[in-house]
């Protein structure tokens, strides 16, 4: 528990500052290909004996050169192509999974083996997000800015090319670091829901990087207690537990809340009533 409580808040921490730029840029789907398309990267890796991390990349990048070329020689719009092309390589994953001897169950991969996180999985998880989280933190200002205003970062000579290639490669090192957690099939909801939540809450960009982190540490342990003392699934209950933060902010939110936002505008209407 004490292994699983680390790994938990470790990729959590690192999901949520990452889930900022992914909502602000409109990455959501761009998240959910790459976490699924490092799949086949995992599983060659595991075949030939190399880190995970490296076949993550390399699939995490093949997988977006593959979107591009698509996309750019195709009538076939962007979102068909991201999901033709996460779909297959997902596919591929599977069917290596499928035919490759192991004495450990590949299948962890994609529904993630929190309880059964080991000393050396937990140091993995604990590097690949010290990486992501200082790169993170050291570009953020360059990275935001790229996020609002590609041009603009280009003008002052900024690389948005070179920037979304380092965006990229954040999100493919993160998805092996919540593998172990949730699995490929849940990570994109720790890519995406932390960052949502915090966009609801405020219009600052820097509170959002924040605040995300801050709920989905609240999360990942009231999930995984819960999983605990209820006997169901850890990494399904980390992530049920940031559902229902984000219903809670979607509904009660204080300034863009589903009730606040319907109070003020039946405020409004009422003055102006009173006006007309």
């Amino acid at each position: 528990m004490v292994r699983a409580l680390a790994a938990t808040v470790i990729s959590s921490v690192v999901c949520a500052i990452l889930s900022c730029w992914l909502v602000l840029i409109g990455w959501s789907l761009m998240g959910d290909a790459v976490s699924h398309a490092v799949l086949p990267g995992v599983v060659l890796a595991y075949i030939i004996g190399a880190p995970f991390a490296l076949g993550a990349v390399v699939f995490g990048f093949l997988a977006v050169a593959l979107i591009g070329v698509v996309r750019d020689t195709s009538r076939v719009k962007e979102d068909a192509t991201i999901g033709i092309v996460f779909t297959t390589l997902f596919s591929l994953g599977l069917v290596l999974i499928s035919v490759t001897p192991s004495q450990t169950d590949l299948n962890h991969i994609i529904f993630g083996n929190l309880l059964g996180v080991a000393p050396s999985d937990l140091w993995q998880i604990a590097a690949l997000g010290a990486v992501v989280f200082v790169t993170a933190v050291a570009k953020r200002r360059d990275l935001t800015l790229y996020a609002f205003d590609p041009t603009h970062a280009h003008a002052i000579g900024l690389n948005p090319r070179l920037l979304g290639a380092l965006l990229l490669g954040l999100l493919a090192l993160t998805a092996v670091t919540a593998l172990q957690v949730v699995g490929v099939v849940l990570v994109v909801a720790m890519l995406i829901i932390p960052g949502a939540t915090a966009y609801l809450l405020t219009d600052r960009f820097g509170r959002m990087l924040l605040i995300a982190p801050a709920l989905a540490v609240v999360a990942a342990v009231t999930g995984l207690y819960l999983a605990y003392y209820w006997d169901t699934s850890a990494g399904g209950m980390v992530v049920l537990a940031q559902g229902v933060l984000f219903a809670a902010v979607y509904l009660v939110g204080p300034r863009h809340g589903l009730i606040a936002t319907r109070w003020s505008a039946a405020r409004r209407r009422r003055r102006a009533v009173r006006a007309g």
